[in-house]
């Protein structure tokens, strides 16, 4: 199971944090911060999948953005992998590249992938149905 998906900077600021797993609101910094000084520390040579505490993280850079996204120890990471990979592949369709504007669209996208903790749908098209849809309303009006 998902437990959350962060979008870090190389600064290791969160630009995005979505959470699948109740976590306090209160200790959320500190688990993001720890999260992201694990894996911006590492060498860009090791292994993208870092065992933490009770679950392993899954990250992959793309220039200066980070995403993080903490997982069960059941979980598959190469499917984690491919998957954060997938989720940039459809943020660089809608967007035309990955940017860090209109965040509550990059929730739309990420709410139409991962529902519950799970991988709901890979599709791209599909995945941007929903979005395109809105676009086309709004364009209307």
């Amino acid at each position: 199971m998902i437990k959350f998906l962060l979008m870090v900077n190389k600064q290791g600021q969160t630009r995005l944090s979505k959470y699948y797993e109740k976590v306090d609101i209160g200790k959320r910094p500190a688990l993001e911060a720890d999260v992201v000084k694990g894996c911006l520390s590492r060498k860009k040579e090791q292994c993208s999948f870092v065992e933490y505490k009770d679950f392993k993280l899954v990250y992959r850079q793309y220039a200066a953005l980070f995403i993080v996204v903490g997982i069960s120890d059941t979980e598959n990471e190469l499917s984690i992998y491919e998957l954060v990979h997938n989720f940039v592949e459809v943020l660089d369709k809608y967007f035309g590249h990955v940017i860090m504007f209109n965040l509550d669209k990059v929730h739309i996208i990420l709410d139409e992938m991962i529902q519950n903790g799970h991988i709901v749908e890979t599709n791209r098209n599909r995945i941007l149905a929903p979005l395109l849809a809105l676009d086309k309303m709004a364009e209307a009006h």
